[in-house]
């Protein structure tokens, strides 16, 4: 393990590791929340609410793949050093399966879906040998700031590859190199989106890949290897027993993520479905997002090192459980106020629209450290020698229901005609992940991971 004075000094190895962040976010916010699946939803399905249960399934696919995979993977790259290779395989299984999004036309569901699907996967294993690196290049004094700086410098990257998205692509009268608009054009500007954030996954994620140290992987014994992961996963997992605050966090992440989950999968659509929002609004409140939950996740960075992971993650879930119930109470908030002092003594700014934007911003101040947070207080946690494979377990534990969120919000969405109705479900998830989370003993748990 590198000493503390090593991680001090590793300043070019922090930025190298934080640039894989500043790389895949836009994944996040130009497919995932903002463009594609309200593209998905509003246009290439028939309609909005059998788009947004569709949507819902490919988000709970994903879940259950990642779930299977991540622990045995995260095994298996402890034991032959393949976590670059890994890392560099699912990275390019996003860039791919991405730029073949471009060419899914509208009405062709199942395609754009298969596509997704893939690239969502990618997505989701490549962060896994990405937080994986966490606890090498950090110590008990500053995992919270640099794991803070990662997630910060990638809403930094979600930012503007947003903004280019916007001025050269969505919201221009001449897209970019020619792309058409509207129904005419296939809408070639909207899905040229896809394009921009394969190009950009590829230049950005090269830093990483060169400059982040890791040991040489064993190629030739690959095979070997995983046989021998396969046969032993089962008492890798019954060693997490000797970890029990790991397995009261990751029970405790398994509740809360599954809001996060489904907030970033259905964010954009619920804003358009729900509240009229125009893709030109839906682009500027992804503008909005990602400047609060960059810099929330910033400074309370700072607050993670200060007060410890697990105090600031309660400060989070209590934030994001406040602007759950703003954004689903938002078109009855005037008429309750009305009601209770009189029509004309409202404002006129207190409106539906305006209230979801006060509950947007909120998600973004506390979503950004909520993710930080939990990949800290991961890896304070997590021995030197279990590092893949715990962090394969951390996925595992973000994706184990994470298909149950999306499914629930599906099922109540199409039984109550209503996206509200399946955005409710949301604020139970981040409720009973608090109380779960209040059983953790951070102390201990960094004594048993060997951590201080």
């Amino acid at each position: 393990m590198i000493n503390s004075t090593e991680k001090i000094n590793n300043s070019g190895e922090v930025l190298a590791w934080s640039m894989y962040d500043f790389a895949n976010q836009p994944f996040t916010n130009l497919v995932l929340t903002f463009i594609y699946g309200t593209f998905f939803t509003t246009v290439i399905a028939s309609n909005e609410i059998v788009g947004t249960q569709q949507w819902s399934h490919a988000i709970s696919i994903t879940a259950i793949v990642v779930a299977l995979l991540s622990p045995f993977m995260g095994a298996l790259a402890d034991k032959g050093g393949y976590r670059k290779m890994f890392m560099f395989f699912f990275t390019w299984l996003t860039i791919i399966a991405t730029t073949v999004l471009y060419f899914v036309l509208p009405g062709q569901v199942i395609r754009a879906l298969f596509w997704f699907v893939l690239a969502n996967i990618g997505f989701e294993m490549g962060s896994v040998f990405c937080n994986a690196y966490l606890p090498d290049i950090s110590h008990s004094k500053n995992i919270g700031r640099i794991s803070g700086y990662g997630w910060s410098l990638g809403y930094v990257g979600g930012l503007l590859s947003l903004a280019l998205a916007m001025f050269f692509l969505v919201q221009t009268d001449t897209p970019i190199f020619g792309f058409l608009k509207g129904e005419a054009g296939a809408y070639q500007n909207i899905r040229a989106t896809n394009l921009l954030v394969a190009v950009w996954f590829a230049v950005f994620s090269i830093p990483t890949f060169l400059f982040v140290k890791d040991k040489k992987p064993d190629t030739k014994a690959f095979l070997n290897n995983a046989k021998h992961t396969l046969k032993g996963f089962r008492s890798t997992a019954n060693e997490l027993r000797n970890y029990p605050q790991i397995i009261r966090f990751l029970v405790a992440r398994l509740v809360y993520n599954d809001g996060l989950v489904t907030v970033f999968a259905f964010g954009g659509i619920y804003a358009a479905g729900s509240l009229d929002f125009t893709f030109d609004e839906i682009m500027v409140l992804g503008v909005v997002l990602n400047i609060t939950a960059g810099l929330g996740a910033f400074l309370m960075g700072y607050l993670d090192d200060k007060v410890g992971g697990k105090k600031t993650l309660k400060v989070t879930l209590l934030g994001l459980m406040l602007a759950m119930a703003l954004a689903v109470f938002a078109p009855e908030i005037r008429p309750f106020l009305q009601y209770v002092f009189g029509g004309s003594s409202v404002p006129d700014w207190v409106n539906a629209k305006n209230i979801f934007w006060i509950a947007a911003v909120l998600i973004g101040v506390f979503s950004g450290p909520n993710q930080s947070s939990s990949r800290s207080l991961m890896g304070r946690f997590t021995p030197e020698a279990k590092k893949n494979e715990f962090f394969g377990f951390f996925a595992f534990s973000g994706k184990a229901t994470a298909f149950l969120g999306p499914f629930l919000l599906g099922a109540f969405t199409v039984a109550f005609d209503s996206q509200r109705a399946g955005i409710s479900i949301v604020f139970f998830f981040f409720f009973f992940g608090y109380f779960l989370l209040g059983r953790v003993d951070e102390e201990k748990g960094m004594e048993q991971g060997g951590f201080i």
